[in-house]
Parts: structure tokens; C-alpha cells; sequence
């Protein structure tokens, strides 16, 4: 039961966060309008790979530094703080709600080569999903062993790739939508990221007891 919650928390997390318009995502959708919809695929696999590995390493940074009580309970903390700022700011975000979509020019690499480098280049996945490891652990019985590590990382990387498909699929759509879709995803980043705030509480409580 533990192993299934893990695998959702992680897979609706890594699902939402692509979800806002961005680097990676914006990768996809410009190489769908300028190569078709095959390329945008294999983008999305290149960077979802990539986004598997972050994950591994994620979890495995988690399993380690979460030994030591100081470093839990800092990390947890600034988890916390991390977690609040980032709630604010997507709320913030979509009451401004100025994002547009801008599709720049494509280079000659090949596709899946580009979604992994696309992905390599952003970082940003490991401390995120490191921080959601952790704050998984409420209890402080969650155990990662070898099978909920590589349930973490396949979650991590299918939730990032469902989403890429999406804008796969759905592109032309999104970019006559673009100011309402990424307001509503911004409230829903928003609200998950107090989630998390929320879970990241309970873990510092419970180690205070």
C-alpha cells in the first residue's frame, strides 16, 4: 500500500510540474510544429529518460542524507519554506497570467537526442523530487528499498512523459488557449505545492515528538 501511494504522489507531482509552459515542454511543442508529431514523441522519450535518472538520483540522495536528524529536520524545513514561496508564486503567477507560448527556431539534432539534452540541461527535477521523497516519509517508516527506488524513478519518468504527450497531442489547442490553460495550472501548481507544505509540516511535527 505504502509502495502504490508512493508511486501516485510521484507520478501526479512529476505529472503537474511539467505542466506549466516551459523549457522542456516547449521543446515538444515546437518540434511537433516544425517536424510533426513523431519527433515531438521522441523528444518526449529522450527527456522522460532523463527525467528517470533525476528521479534515481533523487531518492537515493533522500535515502542517505535522511539518516542524519539535523540534516532531516533542515531539510525538511527548508523543504517547507521551498514548498510555501513556490505556492505563492504560482498563485501570484496566475492572477498576472501574461505567459505566452513563443515558438523559436528548431536546431539539426535529432529528436530524441534533443529532448535528452533538453532535459540534462534542467536540473531543477532532483531537488524537487529529493524534497518529495523525503516528505513521503510522514510516518518515518517508509523504507526505500530497491523496489520502491525504481517504482520512485518509473513514476518520476512517466508522469513527465504522460504530459509531453499531451502537448504532443494537443498543442495547436493550448497555443490558441494559452492565458487560460496556464492560469489553471498555475492554481493547481499552487494547490499542490500547499500539499506538500502541508505533508512537510506533519514530517517536522513528528520528528519534534
Amino acid at each position: 500500500m505504502e509502495t502504490i501511494k508512493l508511486f501516485l504522489v510521484t507520478f501526479f507531482a512529476s505529472l503537474a510540474g511539467v505542466i506549466p509552459p516551459g523549457l522542456v515542454n516547449m521543446t515538444v511543442a515546437r518540434t511537433c510544429l516544425e517536424k510533426g508529431k513523431k519527433n515531438g514523441i521522441l523528444v518526449a522519450i529522450g527527456a522522460s529518460i532523463i527525467v528517470f535518472f533525476q528521479g534515481l538520483i533523487a531518492i537515493l540522495l533522500a535515502k542517505y542524507i535522511f539518516f542524519n536528524p539535523f540534516v532531516k529536520n533542515i531539510l525538511l524545513r527548508t523543504g517547507a519554506v521551498i514548498f510555501l514561496l513556490l505556492a505563492i508564486y504560482f498563485f501570484v503567477k496566475a492572477k498576472r497570467n501574461t505567459t505566452k507560448i513563443k515558438v523559436y527556431p528548431n536546431d539539426d539534432t535529432r529528436s530524441f537526442f534533443k529532448g535528452v539534452a533538453v532535459s540534462l540541461i534542467n536540473v531543477l527535477p532532483i531537488p524537487y523530487f529529493c524534497t518529495i521523497a523525503a516528505a513521503m516519509s510522514v510516518s518515518g517508516k517508509l523504507e526505500y528499498d530497491a523496489i520502491r527506488i525504481v517504482v520512485f524513478a518509473i513514476a518520476a519518468g512517466l508522469g513527465t512523459f504522460i504530459t509531453l504527450y499531451f502537448y504532443v497531442f494537443s498543442f495547436l489547442k493550448i497555443e490558441k488557449k494559452t492565458a487560460s490553460i496556464t492560469k489553471y495550472t498555475n492554481y493547481f501548481m499552487g494547490i499542490l505545492m500547499l500539499i506538500l507544505v502541508i505533508i512537510t509540516l506533519a514530517r517536522i511535527i513528528y520528528t519534534w515528538e
